[in-house]
C-alpha cells in the first residue's frame, strides 16, 4: 500500500508540474508575437505609402487625360506618360514588398500552426495518461480507502489535497486542450485568409505589370510621333530659350534694383547713425567730459562712419533690416520643408542641364523646375514675403516674383495674377492660376534665388 501511495503521489506531482509548464508561454511564442506586431506596423506604413502612390497615379492620369484631349502629340503628354510610368513602377515595387510581407506572414503562421498542432497532440497524450492513471488507481483501491488508510490526521489531510489536485489537474488539462484547439482553429482561419490575400495581391501585381507594359508602348509611340516633328520641336525650343533669357534678365534687373534700394536705405540709416555718433562725440569733447567718455564717443563715431561707407559700397547682396533678416533666416531654416507652389502635379523638367527628351544631341538648361499640373490649378506663395514684381513675358505669360529677405521665389507661366507689386503675402496665399497652352499642357515654371545666386528648388521644397 505504501509503495502504491508514494507512486500515485509522485505521478500526481509530475502531472501537475507538466500542466504548469504547459500553461506558461514559451519564449519562442513571445518572440513570434513581437515579430507579428512589428510586421503589422511595417505593413501599415507600407499601406500608407501605397495609398499616397495611388493618389499620385490619379493626379497624373488626370493631367495626362487633359493633354490627350488635344489630338496633337506634345512634350507635355510625353512628360505625363513618363511620370505615370515612374509612379507605376513605385506601385509595383510596393506590391512586391507587400507580397514579401505576406509570404513571411504565411510562413510564420504555418510554423505557428505546426507548433500548436504538436502542442495539442502532446496535451491530448498527457490527458490520456491522466485518464489511464486514474483508471488504474480506481481499480486498485477507491478514494475512501486511500483516504482512510492514512496513519494520522495530517496524513489524511495531505491525501485529501492530493485527490483534489488530481481532479483539478484533469479539469485544467481539459480547459488547456479546448483553449489550444480554439487557438489552432483561429490560426488555421488566419492562414487561409492570408493565402487568399496573397492570391489577390499576386493578381493585382500581374495587372499592374500589364498596365506598365501598355504605358511603355504608349510612350514609345509618343516619342516616335514627336520625332517626326523635329522642326517644330526645334522652333519651340528656340522660343523657350528666348523666353528664358528674357525672364533671366527680368530677375537679374529686379534683384539688382532691390539690392541697390536696400543699400540706399541701409546707407541712409548708417549715415543718420554716423551723424548722431559724431554729434555725441563733439559733445563729449566738452571740458566737463571725462577721458573715458571722450574715448568711447570717438570710437562709436568712427565705427558708425565705417558702417556708413560699407553700406554705400555693398552691391552683391540685399542689405537686411532686423525684420527682413529674421524673415530670411526663417526661410532658410525651412529648407527641405517649404510648401509646393501647387497642391497637385509633378516635376516635368528638373533643375540644371538635361538632354532633350526627343531631340538628339540637344541639351536644355532649366533655371528652376517645371511643374506640370491640372488645368486651372491655383498657384500659392510658398512662404510669406513681399511681391516684388508682376510682369508679362512672351512665352512665360504672367510672372510673379516674391521677396523673402535675401531670398526670391519666381512663379512664371501664370494665366492670371491675384496680387500686386508691394503687397505682402502669407504662406499658402493664392497669387494666381497656372496657364494651359494650346497643346493642353498646364505647366508652372518655378525658380528660387538667393540674391543673385540661382538655387535648385527641389532641395528646398518639402514632400507633397
Amino acid at each position: 500500500m505504501g509503495v502504491k501511495t508514494a507512486s500515485s503521489r509522485r505521478w500526481l506531482l509530475w502531472l501537475l508540474a507538466g500542466l504548469l509548464l504547459a500553461a506558461l508561454p514559451a519564449p519562442a511564442q513571445q518572440k513570434r508575437k513581437l515579430a507579428t506586431r512589428t510586421t503589422v506596423k511595417t505593413k501599415a506604413q507600407l499601406e500608407r505609402e501605397r495609398r499616397n502612390t495611388l493618389r499620385r497615379i490619379r493626379e497624373t492620369s488626370r493631367i495626362l487625360e487633359q493633354t490627350q484631349q488635344k489630338k496633337q502629340t506634345s512634350l507635355g503628354q510625353l512628360n505625363a506618360l513618363k511620370e505615370k510610368i515612374t509612379v507605376q513602377q513605385e506601385v509595383i515595387k510596393s506590391t512586391s514588398s507587400e507580397l514579401r510581407y505576406l509570404d513571411s506572414d504565411v510562413r510564420q503562421t504555418e510554423t505557428q500552426v505546426k507548433v500548436k498542432q504538436t502542442a495539442l497532440e502532446r496535451l491530448k497524450a498527457e490527458y490520456a495518461q491522466l485518464i489511464y492513471a486514474s483508471s488504474k488507481t480506481a481499480n486498485s483501491f477507491n478514494r475512501l480507502m486511500f483516504l482512510f488508510a492514512a496513519d494520522s490526521f495530517n496524513e489524511w489531510a495531505r491525501r485529501l489535497s492530493y485527490v483534489r489536485q488530481y481532479s483539478e489537474a484533469r479539469r485544467q488539462q481539459v480547459a488547456v486542450i479546448q483553449r489550444t484547439q480554439q487557438e489552432l482553429n483561429q490560426q488555421l482561419t488566419g492562414l487561409t485568409q492570408k493565402r487568399q490575400q496573397k492570391t489577390v495581391v499576386l493578381g493585382t501585381q500581374l495587372n499592374e505589370k500589364r498596365s506598365l507594359l501598355t504605358m511603355r508602348e504608349q510612350q514609345d509611340q509618343v516619342v516616335q510621333q514627336l520625332s517626326q516633328q523635329e522642326e517644330q520641336l526645334r522652333r519651340e525650343l528656340a522660343e523657350r530659350q528666348q523666353s528664358i533669357r528674357q525672364l533671366d534678365n527680368l530677375i537679374a534687373q529686379r534683384v539688382r534694383e532691390e539690392i541697390a534700394r536696400a543699400a540706399r536705405a541701409a546707407a541712409a540709416r548708417a549715415a543718420a547713425k554716423a551723424a548722431a555718433a559724431k554729434a555725441s562725440a563733439e559733445r563729449a569733447e566738452s571740458p566737463t567730459a571725462t577721458a573715458a567718455e571722450r574715448t568711447t564717443a570717438r570710437r562709436e563715431a568712427a565705427e558708425a562712419a565705417e558702417a556708413a561707407t560699407a553700406a554705400t559700397t555693398r552691391t552683391d547682396r540685399v542689405s537686411l533690416t532686423p525684420e527682413t533678416a529674421e524673415l530670411s533666416s526663417s526661410f532658410a531654416d525651412n529648407r527641405g520643408r517649404l510648401l509646393w507652389p501647387v497642391a497637385r502635379g509633378f516635376i516635368s523638367q528638373r533643375f540644371g542641364r538635361h538632354a532633350h527628351p526627343v531631340l538628339k544631341n540637344v541639351t536644355v538648361e532649366n533655371r528652376g523646375v517645371d511643374i506640370q499640373t491640372a488645368a486651372g490649378e491655383p498657384v500659392r506663395a510658398i512662404f510669406e514675403g513681399k511681391v516684388l514684381t508682376v510682369a508679362n513675358i512672351a512665352g512665360m505669360n504672367n510672372v510673379v516674383m516674391v521677396q523673402h529677405g535675401e531670398y526670391f521665389t519666381v512663379y512664371a507661366k501664370l494665366r492670371s495674377v491675384s496680387v500686386s507689386e508691394g503687397q505682402t503675402v502669407k504662406m499658402r496665399q493664392a497669387i494666381g492660376t497656372v496657364y494651359t497652352n494650346a497643346e493642353g499642357t498646364t505647366e508652372l515654371q518655378f525658380q528660387l534665388w538667393r540674391n543673385s545666386t540661382n538655387l535648385n528648388p527641389e532641395s528646398w521644397l518639402g514632400r507633397k
